[in-house]
């Protein structure tokens, strides 16, 4: 008789891959649809019938309502964001398809699909079958037994993966499947909110498992832990059973299958062909109803899985695609261990325009890091690998073996992020000069919203898989290696196929730049920068840290106060840090609203925006609002700046990200100096406290005046604003005198006010209700003074209506400087979600066009100051430009920060630049 073999599909599971396997390149059918879901879907499911031949199969999916462990547990899936508009859009083309190959589709309410599966298997099992889940989740390991598996989707050029009783106990370190619901517990998840036990992780809690054998035992046992396991495993003992409830997966699910209903049938093919036509999935149609010939098959372009994808590289994917790799692709990399071979290959290097480098270092911080190892390729396939000793004296004198061809300026360097190698050179004092070029940042320019990491840009473009920094130093943890601990020969294989594959895809991303006409954007802003930027990280800037501690204990202080004054006006002490208890108090105690706005999981929201609408219906609101800042300001800032201090330098170095925000801002990461709060008294003392390095240097602080009304005034030539700025007159006073209709002189203060909220919010796309919210005042005067400002400036208006049309039919918007932002929501048939996209269109030409301008400001000023100052650049934020000034060159860098920033790029209207300076950044500001 032959073996029954029932496949369970849990559907979101799937189509979520599917869906993030073409993220980067979306499938659209001539509609503008995105059938990236569908068609990825889809192709699983035929890959399934064909190749492993099941007799029974369905489909679960997981219900639309709150299932029994959100009554359980209200914050269980918090965390999750929104279904993506096209994935939603993409179910109920799935759910015919499926019936068009009738298929049984399960869903029941109050279970998610793990339960149901996981009860229609251990039905299965009792009636003969053997079962296969088919789902990446790690939660139904706990499922799996003799006739029980998990059949995980292959990814990449790998097979499927099933997993059987010996698998999951080998992955799990357990003795019986049962115990991943133990493991699971103490884990936690993330992506579910499910708490589990704080602090362990993983590994952590397979060795206690394994130790213990279960959570109970663990609990019953806690004596015998140490230290903080103990104290953990004690003080969150219900959070960890309650977690233990959370992801075990219920077997009691009132359905009552009938499994002949889950038997392969015939194919329904009119349905088929109807679904098909209107997704136009043309290659599955002829694969799957032989409606097309063999020779007009080949012709299509579906992207690749198996024998049912063409090889349109416009739709690949990794997790669709077989990729090449280290052991498949023939190359030959050269390990140089000596005087000689370093000779040879400087002679070699010398001869070239241009080289690929990348370095191997101890750690990430550039300013402690030390090299390794240095790989170099010019030729595709090959690379050098240079070894370093861990003695520094001789590791310098190497380096200074290579010093002629990296300061040579005729020899252009390529990288991939290459701001860090050039940073690792610049502690060994070798300057990396010519012209340069990085594949992350050109990436970032071609597709400002995707990753540009090197793994993901080599399977993308080279449909090749890099060797994994895991597979040469090990997981993070106690036991992975440091790179100086790796053999040479693995160092080599590693480090050289990363300088040969940037070496290649530097070429295919010069090209990417000249078909999207961003070369000019690249070679005058982007690449220039890099080493501006990397000086900036290099100079540091001063932290007085006796100010700071100071500053910290009269935060702690007014904490302290703010929380009395909040438990009295409570009545009760409570966690203020806890939404779900603040929310009770605020409106089931204290009822402060009878219109409380709930989150998707029934507990109130007390989040900023509600609760600065709600500050004057009780005092207690406002101290919540400031004991939130107070804390933040000092576990953010005055409590961690000190901590950041390099013991090397003795300042504080941040990092510059050039390929983050896709308007291209820059952004600045340990520490965020960009982010430090500026508008109220308490955020500008921790400006205080940054200082000229020494009594020799002041601070000089540049900050361009309103650019981005400016760039607004120059890009929608509105002839009004145009002339205010023309006329030096104040734009948000001028503003008002025309929404107002009253002279400049008659201006009051709050005329004022509402019209630089409307100036900047107009250009962010601010609504009728978010002006009235802004300015606490009835939409009806918002409208007015909507109205009003276009009236003033009827051009801003229609360039705003033209730059939304362009957009909707380009699907991206521009800079001045030609720098892309794409927009795939600009047309999305959900008004919010289109709304957003709309609102970026108005607004990414304008604040990207700043971005530009002071980038260009910086590399001008930098190329000026940099052999002939002793003053150095070492701070941008946003419109601002912080310089530690030595006294003596203070009337000459003013003059000259004050000439390039104003004439980096010229536009109709003047831009300006007030400076200040002082002993500390916040009297120079």
């Amino acid at each position: 008789m032959e073996q029954k073999k029932l496949f369970l599909l849990d559907a979101y599971a799937l189509i979520f891959r599917a869906y993030y396997a073409f993220v980067s390149r979306p499938i659209r059918n001539s509609k503008g649809m995105n059938t990236s879901a569908v068609f990825g879907f889809t192709n699983s499911l035929v890959e399934i019938l064909e190749k492993e031949k099941p007799t029974h199969i369905a489909v679960v999916f997981d219900p639309p309502s709150p299932t029994f462990r959100h009554k359980m547990y209200e914050e269980y899936k918090a965390n999750r964001l929104e279904t993506p508009e096209d994935i939603r859009l993409s179910v109920p083309y799935i759910k015919r398809i499926i019936e068009g190959f009738n298929i049984k589709h399960v869903e029941v309410s109050g279970y998610e699909a793990d339960d149901v599966i996981g009860a229609l298997a251990k039905k299965a099992e009792k009636q003969g079958f053997q079962t296969y889940m088919m789902t990446p989740d790690k939660d139904y390991g706990q499922l799996v037994s003799e006739n029980i598996f998990v059949y995980k989707p292959r990814r990449s050029s790998g097979e499927a993966e099933v997993l059987g009783v010996e698998e999951i106990k080998k992955k799990f370190e357990v003795g019986n499947p049962l115990q991943v619901i133990d493991i699971l517990a103490l884990w936690g998840d993330s992506s579910d909110n499910v708490p589990g036990a704080p602090g362990i992780g993983e590994k952590t809690a397979k060795k206690l498992i394994h130790d213990f054998g279960s959570v109970e035992q663990l609990i019953e046992n806690a004596d015998k832990l140490q230290g903080k396991q103990k104290e953990i495993i004690i003080n969150f003992k219900e959070q960890i059973t309650l977690s233990k409830k959370l992801v075990t997966i219920a077997l009691d699910v009132p359905y009552e299958p009938d499994f002949r209903d889950f038997e392969i049938k015939s194919l329904n093919t009119e349905k088929l062909k109807e679904v098909f036509s209107e997704l136009e999935f043309k290659t599955i149609t002829n694969r799957i109803l032989g409606n097309m010939s063999q020779k007009e098959e080949k012709k299509k372009d579906e992207p690749v899985q198996g024998n049912l994808f063409s090889d349109d590289s416009s739709l690949e994917d990794s997790n669709f695609n077989d990729l090449s790799s280290i052991y498949t692709v023939k190359h030959s990399y050269h390990l140089i261990q000596n005087q000689k071979e370093r000779s040879e290959l400087i002679g070699l290097l010398k001869k070239q325009k241009s080289f690929c480098f990348d370095t191997e270092t101890t750690g990430l911080d550039v300013q402690s890091a030390e090299i390794v190892g240095l790989a170099i390729s010019f030729k595709e396939h090959e690379a050098y690998y240079v070894i370093f000793p861990k003695d520094q004296k001789e590791t310098q004198s190497i380096m200074e073996e290579f010093r002629p061809v990296f300061e040579d300026e005729s020899i252009g360097k390529i990288g991939q992020n290459i701001k860090y190698d050039i940073q690792i050179f610049k502690r060994y004092n070798i300057p990396v000069n010519g012209e340069l070029f990085d594949t992350m940042l050109a990436h970032y320019l071609v597709q400002p919203e995707l990753k540009h990491n090197l793994n993901y840009l080599a399977e993308r473009y080279l449909h090749y898989q890099c060797v994994s920094i895991e597979e040469l130093i090990g997981e993070k943890g106690k036991t992975q290696l440091n790179m100086r601990q790796v053999d040479p020969e693995k160092q080599k294989e590693y480090a050289g196929e990363d300088a040969d594959i940037t070496l290649q895809l530097a070429d295919i991303l010069r090209n990417e730049l000249k078909n999207n006409n961003l070369t000019e954007l690249a070679n005058k802003i982007e690449m220039p920068l890099i080493i501006v930027l990397a000086d900036m990280e290099n100079a540091g800037f001063k932290l007085n840290t006796g100010d700071l501690e100071k500053y910290a204990g009269l935060l702690r202080e007014e904490i302290i106060q703010i929380e009395k004054s909040i438990y009295e006006q409570a009545g009760t002490q409570f966690n203020i840090s806890s939404p779900k208890q603040l929310g009770n108090i605020l409106f089931e105690k204290l009822k402060i609203t009878d219109n409380a706005k709930k989150t998707k999981t029934k507990q109130y929201s007390t989040s900023e925006d509600v609760l600065v609408r709600l500050k004057d219906k009780h005092e207690i609101v406002s101290n919540v609002l400031d004991y939130r800042s107070l804390t933040k300001l000092l576990s953010t800032y005055v409590e961690t700046l000190p901590k950041l201090i390099n013991k090397e330098t003795g300042k504080i170095h941040t990092s510059y990200n050039q390929a983050v925000a896709a308007t291209g801002r820059l952004s600045s990461i340990n520490p965020n100096l960009q982010n430090i709060p500026i508008r109220d008294e308490r955020g500008r003392e921790i400006r205080k406290s940054f200082v000229a390095s020494n009594d020799d240097y002041l601070l000089l602080a540049a900050d361009y005046s309103q650019i981005e009304l400016r760039i607004m005034a120059h890009m929608s030539e509105d002839s009004n604003m145009i002339a205010a700025f023309n006329n030096d007159e104040d734009i948000h006073t001028a503003t008002a005198a025309k929404i107002y209709n009253v002279p400049l002189e008659d201006v009051t203060r709050e005329m004022r006010s509402k019209a630089k909220t409307a100036n900047f919010g107009i250009i962010y796309g601010i609504s009728v209700f978010g002006l009235s919210q802004r300015l606490n005042i009835p939409r009806s005067e918002a409208k007015d003074l909507i109205d009003g400002y276009f009236k003033t400036y009827p051009k801003v208006g229609k360039y705003m209506e033209n730059t939304i049309r362009l957009a909707k039919n380009k699907g991206y918007v521009a800079t001045l400087m030609g720098r892309k932002r794409y927009l795939p929501d600009i047309n999305s048939g959900n008004a919010m979600i289109r709304g957003i996209a709309e609102r970026n269109a108005i607004n990414a030409p304008i604040q990207g066009s700043a971005a530009d301008i002071i980038k260009l400001a910086m590399i001008n000023i930098h190329s000026m100051i940099k052999d002939k100052f002793k003053t150095r650049m070492i701070l941008q934020v946003h419109d601002e430009l912080i310089f530690d000034t030595h006294k003596t060159e203070l009337d000459d860098i003013k003059e000259l920060v004050k000439l390039e920033m104003e004439s980096a790029f010229p536009l109709n209207v003047p831009l300006i630049v007030d400076i200040g300076e002082g002993k500390n950044w916040l009297e120079a500001h």
